[in-house]
């Protein structure tokens, strides 16, 4: 069962609500060679990159679900670090949205991972290599995830054609880059926007999607989000070791999305015969 006693500071709240993201460096240096060993093992287990081939640098390599497929991995969402940045943004009651496993390629262009107006969605990005803003770190705009706010707004809607409105490419927009090493955690609200610049071929990099509890008038939302889901070819969003090795704790963050899943498979039956391979994103 997660320790109780990790928790997020006032200022850290604040200074999430404010800019939409924070950065903890070091926190999971302790497990990260383990978590190199136990990610590598995923993709020599699933072919080596996309869709059960090898990774060939050319375009992105995704595997969902990821952390689903090992138990140390699974375990993530036991550490007390984990589950009290979940707790004290989300609630003790947060839903396990699932999670990406990636070999990033080149430049990713700047987006948010969602628009969630009610309900908090967050994510939370582990990087396996030393990553500077010119060699593809996180970059995210402060700010930016405020619906309802002119300057969120707008950048929601001009971000894409930042050089035909504003004369500015992309990787020079006015952003915050985080630079990381193995062990660093950087965690941010999904309606963050969110790029990286000048990135190598064989980036490593996977996340942790967590949300708030949906209320029960709003059980037709999650299942829409789930319906997402079907892009990647998957039947259930978690995977068969994050379920069988779930203890008491593990099992709250797990069951709303449990009861609510079902329709996946139909759809991703139907994505398959439209999609030549699952999406890569």
């Amino acid at each position: 069962m997660a320790d109780q006693g990790f928790s997020l500071s006032d200022e850290q709240l604040a200074f999430f609500d404010t800019f939409g993201f924070l950065s903890f460096p070091g926190l999971m240096a302790d497990r990260a060679a383990e978590i190199e060993r136990e990610f590598e093992a995923v993709w020599q287990g699933r072919g080596g990159g996309h869709n059960g081939r090898a990774h060939d640098g050319a375009a992105r390599s995704c595997i969902v679900p990821f952390i689903d497929q090992r138990e140390a991995l699974a375990s993530l969402l036991d550490d007390p670090r984990i589950h009290g940045i979940a707790s004290s943004l989300l609630g003790p009651d947060y839903n396990y949205m699932g999670s990406d496993g990636n070999y990033y390629v080149g430049d990713t262009r700047w987006h948010s991972d969602g628009w969630h107006k009610e309900i908090l969605h967050i994510k939370l990005a582990f990087y396996l290599d030393p990553l500077t803003a010119a060699t593809g770190a996180l970059r995210v705009i402060p700010g930016s995830h405020r619906i309802g706010d002119r300057f969120a707004d707008g950048l929601q809607a001009q971000i894409r054609q930042s050089s035909e409105l504003w004369g500015v490419e992309g990787r020079d927009a006015p952003a915050i880059a985080l630079e990381t090493k193995p062990g660093d955690l950087v965690c941010f609200n999904h309606n963050t926007k969110h790029a990286a610049f000048g990135g190598n071929t064989h980036r490593r990099m996977f996340t942790i999607n967590l949300c708030q509890r949906y209320p029960e008038a709003k059980l037709g939302d999650l299942r829409d989000y789930i319906s997402g889901a079907a892009r990647f070819w998957i039947d259930r969003v978690y995977g068969e070791t994050m379920v069988r090795t779930a203890g008491p704790e593990r099992i709250k963050h797990l069951e709303q999305v449990l009861a609510n899943d079902g329709h996946l498979a139909e759809l991703s039956r139907k994505a398959r015969e439209t999609m030549p391979e699952p999406a890569r994103g």
